[in-house]
């Protein structure tokens, strides 16, 4: 019986994926659940599996097509597998001949400890040796969309004979290099061109003593870690005192939709976290309700989907407000953009040792400058400000915040 293998249905801001690898070919036999194609949308990559056994019978769309929901891909003839096997030729005397070298076995992955379980899978059924491609993620190793591009771009996947010595380079060169943007890259450009375009941005800045929360966490922080099987970190307090002042400045947590504002009961917050590809945000839902441990788990998860390519387009849709880390790399200052139809983002940075006045003494304490960038359409000077000072008040005092006050 012949089956349809179909694109998965995309959510309304998705309208299309390209297809970015085949993992069969025509004439293979497939089991149920294998993955058979991945697709590359604008957020995610998204993996399409069999939904049954069988013999992968056609491809309607080579790689690199862009496809749309529900589009055919493939079709599957279910039961079919034992009928792609060849059948087997009656053996024949063996002849003389020389003695042949043996042939070389497919190179199998060579950095295959570094590679993440999606980007194992792709070398493995692709028969790729990741040492011959070259790595774009942290500290040069090759992610799952660098093997990916390399099968895209045609290069072979075996190891290449020895090349003739490069010729000297020319006095005064200047090389360049032509790179398409991916699918997620170009996505994350529009998407910052329609904030700049379409919203009245507008930044307030403060700074915030981290003093306290630093001897809560050096207090706490091992007890914490020994009742739910994780450190405590910073970005909690942050999620926390955010929800807390969310609530009492309702406006920031709003959205704008044509002529209307939304308000929204409830705090999705949205967490950026850096992968090889650029910047996602998926949304800690009804944060609200989290526990410190609950926050830290869900990003922690997160971070480590991110970093495999196992984000799902559920994790990336909605959010009312976000919360961007970029101390995380350094940054001592900076101006977040608003990412739409939110309208507000709190910028973290770096924490650093400095000199302040306390009462009427001058000592040193764990400082960091914070930002809220907002829609100033909706939200005005007074409210971003006074939500800031908010969030600044509760870090300050963390007890209090502990206790909603």
């Amino acid at each position: 019986m012949a089956t349809e293998v179909k694109v998965p249905v995309l959510p309304e801001s998705v309208s299309d994926a390209t297809i970015a690898t085949w993992h069969k070919k025509p004439g293979d036999a497939v089991k149920r659940d294998e993955n058979l194609v991945d697709l590359e949308t604008d957020k995610v990559v998204l993996e399409v599996p069999a939904p049954a056994d069988g013999v992968l019978k056609e491809i309607k769309f080579d790689t690199g097509a862009t496809v749309t929901s529900q589009q055919v891909l493939a079709i599957l003839e279910e039961g079919a597998a034992a009928a792609a096997a060849p059948a087997a030729k009656p053996a024949e005397p063996a002849k003389a001949e020389a003695p042949k070298a043996a042939a070389a076995p497919a190179p199998a992955p060579a950095k295959s400890a570094d590679l993440s379980p999606a980007g194992q899978r792709v070398a493995t059924e692709n028969k790729l040796d990741p040492s011959q491609v070259a790595g774009t993620g942290r500290d040069g190793r090759v992610t799952k969309e660098d093997l990916v591009n390399f099968m895209r771009s045609g290069s072979p996947a075996a190891t290449p004979a020895p090349a003739a010595p490069a010729a000297k380079p020319t006095p005064g060169a200047r090389p360049e290099e032509r790179v398409a943007m991916t699918r997620m890259r170009a996505k994350i450009a529009e998407r910052l061109m329609q904030s700049k375009n379409s919203i009245a941005m507008l930044t307030s800045f403060n700074e915030i003593n981290l003093a306290k929360v630093s001897a809560m966490r050096k207090e706490l922080g091992e007890p914490f870690e020994k009742a739910n099987g994780i450190k405590l970190g910073f970005m909690s307090f942050f999620v926390k005192a955010a929800c807390e002042a969310l609530k009492r400045h309702p406006i920031i947590n709003a959205s704008v939709d044509g002529s209307d504002i939304i308000y929204h009961g409830y705090q999705d917050i949205s967490v950026a976290v850096s992968t090889d590809k650029g910047l996602v945000t998926p949304v800690l839902r009804d944060a609200q309700n989290m526990s410190f441990a609950e926050i830290e788990k869900a990003i922690a998860t997160y971070a480590k989907k991110a970093r495999e390519g196992g984000l799902t387009l559920d994790d990336l849709q909605g959010g009312t407000f976000t919360i961007t880390n970029g101390g995380t790399f350094g940054s001592l200052f900076s101006t977040p953009i608003v990412n739409p139809p939110q309208s507000a983002i709190l910028g973290m940075h770096t924490i650093k040792e400095r000199a302040i006045v306390e009462n009427g003494q001058v000592v040193a304490a764990p400082m960091m400058y914070v930002a809220i960038s907002y829609d100033h359409r909706i939200i005005d000077g007074k409210d971003a400000v006074l939500f800031l000072v908010d969030i600044k008040n509760q870090l300050e005092n963390p007890h209090k915040m502990l206790l909603g006050l």
